[in-house]
Parts: C-alpha cells; sequence; structure tokens
C-alpha cells in the first residue's frame, strides 16, 4: 500500500468533547411551556388562565428566563396583532369549541379537564411556531405576551428595540404537568416573579 493510500485510511484526529459540547443547550434554544391551568371567578364569569413560560438564550429576547400567566382571549390578541404583518403566517388557535357554552350541558362544558388539557396542548404548540418565528421575534406583542405581567391593550405596535438580529433556533420540549403535593413549574415561576424587579411602565 502506497503512503498515499496510508494517509488517506488514517483516522482524523477528534477534537476532544466537553461536557458542556455533550449535554449543554444548543447554540440558540427555544423552550416555551404552557401549564398549570386554573379556573378564576364563579359562575358565567368564568375562566381558565395558564402559565406560560419561557427560557431562551436567544439575544432578541431581553429576558432569559420569564413567567407570565394569560387566558385564551391573550393568545387572540397576540394572534390578531401578528396578522396586521402579512408578511408573517400565524398558524391557527385551538378552537373555541362554542357548543362547549351552552348552558344546558350534562358536563363542564369548557372547564371540563379533559377539555382544558386539550386547550392546553394546543395553546402551547401554538406559541412554540410562533416564537420560532424570525420575523415574529421583532414585534413587540411578542415580547410583551412572553415577558410582561399585564398586556397594555393600547401600545404602539411596531419592532422590539432589542438590536441583535433573530436566529433560527431549536426547541426544547419539557412540558410538566400539576401533580399530587405541588407543580416544579409553577415553583420556578414563583421564585421567578418573586425575584424580577420590573422597570418602570412594565407594571
Amino acid at each position: 500500500m502506497t503512503d498515499a493510500a496510508v494517509a488517506d485510511t488514517r483516522r482524523l484526529n477528534s477534537k476532544p468533547q466537553d461536557l458542556m459540547d455533550a449535554y449543554g443547550p444548543p447554540s440558540n434554544f427555544l423552550e416555551i411551556d404552557v401549564f398549570d391551568p386554573q379556573i378564576v371567578g364563579v359562575g358565567r364569569n368564568r375562566y381558565t388562565t395558564y402559565e406560560v413560560r419561557m427560557k431562551t438564550n436567544l439575544p432578541i429576547f431581553k429576558l432569559k428566563d420569564s413567567c407570565v400567566r394569560r387566558r385564551y382571549s391573550d393568545f387572540e390578541w397576540l394572534k390578531n396583532e401578528l396578522e396586521r404583518d402579512s408578511k408573517i403566517v400565524v398558524p391557527p388557535l385551538p378552537g373555541k369549541a362554542l357548543k362547549r357554552q351552552l348552558p344546558f350541558r350534562g358536563d363542564e362544558g369548557l372547564f371540563e379537564e379533559s377539555f382544558i388539557e386539550e386547550r392546553r396542548s394546543g395553546l402551547e404548540q401554538f406559541i412554540n411556531r410562533i416564537a420560532g418565528h424570525p420575523l415574529a421575534q421583532n414585534e413587540r406583542c411578542l415580547h410583551m405576551f412572553l415577558q410582561e405581567e399585564g398586556i397594555d391593550r393600547n401600545y404602539i405596535p411596531g419592532k422590539t428595540t432589542q438590536t441583535a438580529a433573530p436566529a433560527p433556533c431549536t426547541f426544547i420540549s419539557t412540558s410538566r404537568h400539576s401533580k399530587p403535593g405541588g407543580n416544579v413549574r409553577t415553583d420556578q415561576c414563583q421564585r421567578f416573579r418573586a425575584n424580577t424587579t420590573l422597570a418602570p411602565g412594565q407594571n
């Protein structure tokens, strides 16, 4: 065998891989969980809210770990705001389930446990698809929805003031649901709120 052939068959020296390379998050990642549904109010004024937690290392987002509570109509608001921009193809929301709102049903209607879980899953898919869109990442409404406690319906639509360019990202699905004895994600969100000071105009 010639020296050239030996060189061709020789294995390349591989770069040693440390633990961060092997098990660390991708260079661009985005993780959004919708979980811990809670029914608020009584009678005809009842509605369900969901915890929305985002973890990311994308520089376009000011906060890398944020927690807010949203209801279905807040997701509708976000969808309508994004549809102002025809360049963004906005995915559908899970349906409003009008038949479940009839007054003489034999079950809990909108508050049936199986329906709430189905809606939670649909909302989680919706917000992950939206937040992963490079154009949507520039929109102020998305940042407000994900990272501010309250939603200012009178805000001025526009682009975020963050200077970093949006980037494609890897989604990490880590949804956890409520279990007897506590909810890991909820406890983390409560600690996040306790340690977060809102800037003027964000409350």
